[in-house]
C-alpha cells in the first residue's frame, strides 16, 4: 500500500498490516463466494465511510456539542470546540491527531485502502482485462499498488 497516504504513514505497521490482511481475507472470501459476493461487498464498500470523513462527523459532533453545553451548562465548555478544531487542523497538516490511532484500531480505513479492495473485487469481477475470479492474490496485489 502507498506511503504517500498521511493517515497510513501515521498508524502503526502492525494496524496496517492487520487492516490489510482483513481486507485481502475478504477479497479472497468474496472470490470463492461468487459474483453475488462480489457485487454485494462493492456495494458496501462504496458505502463505508474513511477515516477522514470519520474524525470530520467526529470533529462537527464534538464542537456542536462543546458549542451547546456553553450556551446551557457552563460557559467553560467552549474551550471544547477550539481543543477539536485544533486537533482537526494537525490532522489536515500533519496527518496524524490524537483520535486518529483510535480510529484505525477500531478499522477505519483511508480512502485509498477501501478503493484498493474494492479495485481488486471489480478485477475478479472482469471489470479489467487479464484478471480472473482464481487469481484472488494478484488481483490484491495489483490493487494496492
Amino acid at each position: 500500500m502507498s506511503s504517500h497516504d498521511p493517515s497510513r504513514r501515521s498508524t502503526s505497521n502492525k494496524i496496517n498490516a492487520e487492516l490489510d490482511r482483513d481486507a485481502a481475507a475478504r477479497v479472497r472470501a468474496c472470490a470463492q463466494a461468487g459474483p453475488a459476493a462480489l457485487e454485494k461487498r462493492i456495494q458496501e464498500l462504496d458505502q463505508e465511510w474513511d477515516i477522514d470523513r470519520t474524525l470530520m462527523a467526529n470533529a462537527s459532533t464534538l464542537s456542536l456539542l462543546g458549542f451547546a453545553a456553553s450556551r446551557t451548562v457552563d460557559r467553560r465548555w467552549i474551550a471544547l470546540p477550539g481543543v477539536v478544531a485544533s486537533f482537526l487542523l494537525w490532522h489536515a497538516i500533519q496527518g496524524w491527531c490524537p483520535p486518529l490511532p483510535i480510529f484505525r484500531k477500531l478499522g477505519y480505513r483511508t480512502r485509498r485502502e477501501i478503493d484498493a479492495e474494492k479495485y481488486a473485487l471489480k478485477a475478479l469481477r472482469g471489470d479489467f482485462s487479464g484478471v480472473t475470479t482464481d487469481q484472488p492474490q494478484q488481483a490484491w496485489n495489483a490493487a494496492k499498488q
